[in-house]
């Protein structure tokens, strides 16, 4: 089988805030310690980073600096994505420029585009740049959800190679594969479907967990790598209360405060997300205590 292009534990950042402002030290400060920590790669600018609120300066600011402190060490995979073909195009380019590695595009919210809207969409994104994209299918947030098939047309396309999936069915894996190829870098989305997915032939999974827990993560696939699927299980059930916490409100106001916790960011988020209520910060720091990460 063919080695996909990504895999593994790949973390999709959150954006620290001082001020209303982003936190540029604190920022890269945590993407040093999340490759140190042995993670396999990082998203900057994705929801978790809270893109929608950035504005366009910010993203590529974001994505800049994230390329220039992970220095090759990991692949940065920028969240480029927009509803706009035009604005994913300035995005994506300005990713390729920086020197990220690979562009994550989430498939067009709220203007519910049919299949052949979004076989287009991706199209003239691929076409107007020289960046590896894979696509971001989350039908939960964006509406729409593009059909295997779709997908296998795009992945025609020489630089279309993979997605994150989201969709939290788990047939998908099989379904993709069998659809496209082996080397197609199938990545979860759904931490807590995640050991699942790998066992119907991900590759592995682009995690908001792993922002406060990535030597856990990193070392959960590195076991499933190496046939180890007892420390898996062990691993996979310590984290499972995290996961489920970390979604208990709208993401990223649950794992921002757990970062908070561990002092790698403030809590803050930007409107129209409101800091967590008292019995969710709770949740959080319990299942924080749970884990292991926290006395």
């Amino acid at each position: 089988m063919a080695k996909p292009p990504f895999s593994g534990a790949i973390t999709a950042l959150i954006t620290p805030f001082a001020n209303g402002a982003v936190d540029e030290k604190k920022f890269q400060a945590f993407v040093d310690w999340q490759i140190k920590e042995g993670i396999n790669g990082v998203v900057p600018c994705g929801t978790t980073g809270e893109s929608p609120t950035l504005s366009h300066e910010e993203h590529n600011r974001v994505t800049a600096l994230c390329v220039e402190v992970a220095k090759g060490r990991v692949p940065v995979i920028a969240g480029t994505g927009s509803n706009s073909t035009a604005e994913a195009i300035s995005l994506t380019q300005h990713a390729q420029k920086a020197g990220a590695d690979a562009a994550l595009i989430v498939t067009p919210y709220y203007n519910k585009p049919t299949q052949a809207g979004m076989i287009a969409h991706y199209k003239a994104i691929h076409d107007a740049t020289d960046i590896p994209i894979i696509i971001y299918n989350i039908p939960g947030r964006s509406v729409v959800d593009m059909k295997v098939e779709t997908m296998a047309e795009l992945a025609k396309l020489p630089r279309i190679v993979g997605v994150k999936d989201a969709t939290n069915d788990l047939t998908r894996p099989v379904t993709t594969r069998l659809a496209i190829d082996a080397d197609f870098a199938q990545l979860s989305g759904e931490d807590g479907t995640q050991v699942a997915y790998l066992g119907q032939g991900g590759h592995g999974c682009i995690s908001v967990t792993a922002n406060v827990a990535p030597r856990l993560c990193s070392e959960m696939h590195a076991a499933w790598k190496a046939g180890d699927f007892t420390k898996v299980q062990q691993i996979n059930d310590r984290l499972m209360p995290l996961h489920e916490a970390l979604f208990c409100e709208s993401s990223p106001g649950p794992v921002k405060y757990a970062a908070s916790l561990l002092g790698k960011s403030d809590a803050a988020t930007r409107l129209p997300l409101t800091e967590i209520a008292a019995s969710s910060k709770a949740r959080v720091e319990a299942a924080m205590k749970s884990a292991g990460l926290l006395n």
